[in-house]
């Protein structure tokens, strides 16, 4: 079973592939579409539901997606089908790193993917060149919300906390103009959709050649989490815009 096959399993129940609630996803897009944005691009946009959210909250909204995973590529376009959005959504099969589009976007988001594009100030940068003046960066990452033990640091690697994490956004000359830091309910809400999602799927095909893999994925990634990271793990997601810097 691929990686992102896997992915696709564990997001079943909660296609947000983030810890944020179904009121935090509307109010962060509405601060991202604010100002009439019309062009909306997604970097590692996965199976295109932030895309597919402001594409269906506003008729005038025209989307892109860049993203390595061609299957979940192919459920953003099945899902845009079935919502009638299909005609405004252009999905790209590539490496987000050097995606070079032909025009600028005025938001530009990646939530919960930044690893794809080497950390978060390279995901700033990579945003960056790809904003229309007077756009907006939807972008979302971990923090340690307390210090965490070796097992952890060792786990998720290189982390900041928030106040370090915000002095390293703004010293890269940007200006938060709103945000959402995921509560404890999103959090645990997450990790049991993707840990349950991926059990319920190997209980549901125990004849199925990866039901084992699924199943151990599942009991491995909830173990890591609530003996290993839970505590110390936090998530925030900023719109920001840029400075004078």
């Amino acid at each position: 079973m691929k990686r992102e096959e896997i992915s696709a399993l564990a997001h079943a129940h909660h296609p947000i592939a983030a810890p944020v609630d179904d009121e935090a996803v509307r109010h962060l897009l509405e601060g991202g579409l604010r100002g009439g944005a019309r062009r909306v691009l997604d970097l590692g946009c996965g199976g295109g539901e932030w895309l597919l959210r402001a594409l269906t909250a506003d008729p005038g909204v025209l989307a892109e997606g860049v993203d390595r995973a061609g299957t979940a590529l192919a459920r953003a376009r099945e899902a845009a089908t079935r919502l009638g959005v299909g005609d405004r959504l252009v999905l790209h099969h590539r490496d987000a790193s050097d995606f070079a589009p032909a025009h600028a976007f005025d938001l530009v988001l990646c939530v919960g993917s930044t690893h794809a594009l080497g950390g978060l100030l390279p995901t700033l940068a990579a945003a960056r060149k790809h904003l229309a003046p007077g756009g907006r960066v939807l972008v979302g990452d971990a923090f340690w919300a307390e210090e965490p033990s070796t097992e952890a640091a060792e786990l998720l690697g290189d982390l900041d906390d928030l106040p370090t994490v915000m002095d390293r956004v703004t010293a890269d000359g940007w200006v938060p103009v709103q945000g959402h830091i995921s509560s404890r309910r999103e959090l645990d809400a997450y990790e049991w959709a993707w840990t349950g999602s991926l059990a319920e799927w190997a209980l549901d095909h125990p004849a199925h050649p990866d039901s084992a893999r699924a199943l151990e994925e599942a009991t491995v990634h909830r173990d890591e989490w609530l003996r290993v990271y839970r505590a110390a793990f936090g998530f925030v997601s900023l719109v920001l815009r840029p400075g004078d810097h």
